[in-house]
């Protein structure tokens, strides 16, 4: 299990493959880091699986301060990557201003999605000396604008794309990048040609890792559960079943 994201390159290298899953609030992140996760993401899915909002685009820095400091009250080991929420880093200034906020709080590193057209933040954040976690393929951020959540690298002109994004995203120097609902054998072409972990959800399974919403794990959130998400639980129905029990032993 990972202790320091310094350790990423030589997981890469020598495995085993990295886990990650996502926390919102303390006892999830202590959960999570007890049974051995190797990294926790507060991720902007808050928005959707906490706050009942339709997309991850009405989530706030304030929300995510909040979020990211319950998660790493509860954290003692894994490091924990905190994103940087939609309209947060409009400019490189206001990347950094909002990332040192999210370390403030105790995040190991921070996240936000694009490549090329990002790199003038992402270069501010990791010259100001903030561990730096990229994101392409879907980007859940841009959905009103793409008219929904679409599959990446089905055409060469996406797959171009695509590369050239995870090269910016690596050489700009980030420890590891999430791609997201990319065509697998494109996500397994990136991973070949960076040096920073690349960490999949919806990319197939020769990432050099996998990221998924705990909720989707747990099936906590029963009335959405993306396709490549498998339930290795029913919260939702035990959660049930235990307030029924607990109605009927109070009018008993």
């Amino acid at each position: 299990m990972l202790t320091r994201l310094s350790e990423l390159p030589s997981r890469k290298i020598n495995g085993p493959k990295i886990a990650v899953l996502t926390a919102y609030d303390y006892p999830t992140g202590r959960m999570l880091d007890d049974a051995g996760i190797d990294l926790i993401l507060v991720g902007d899915s808050v928005g959707m699986v906490v706050h009942g909002l339709p997309d991850t685009t009405g989530v706030t820095m304030e929300m995510m301060l909040i979020h990211t400091a319950s998660v790493c009250r509860g954290v003692k080991r894994a490091p924990v990557i905190a994103d940087l929420p939609f309209q947060s880093y409009r400019t490189p200034e206001e990347a950094v201003f909002n990332s040192k906020r999210l370390m403030a709080c105790g995040a190991s590193a921070v996240k936000l999605e694009g490549g090329v057209a990002m790199l003038p933040q992402i270069r501010a954040i990791i010259d100001a000396g903030i561990p730096f976690v990229g994101h392409i393929g879907m980007l859940p951020q841009s959905v009103k604008e793409e008219g929904g959540y679409k599959k990446k690298g089905k055409t060469s002109e996406q797959i171009d794309h695509l590369i050239a994004d995870a090269r910016a995203v690596d050489e700009a120097g980030a420890v590891a990048m999430v791609l997201e609902s990319i065509v697998p054998d494109v996500a397994t072409q990136i991973t070949s040609l960076v040096k920073a972990s690349t960490i999949g959800i919806g990319a197939g399974a020769a990432t050099d890792g996998q990221v998924l919403v705990t909720p989707d794990l747990l099936g906590s959130f029963p009335w959405f559960r993306p396709p490549f998400a498998k339930a290795r639980a029913d919260v939702a129905g035990e959660t049930e079943r235990a307030v029924r029990e607990y109605i009927a032993d109070v009018r008993n």
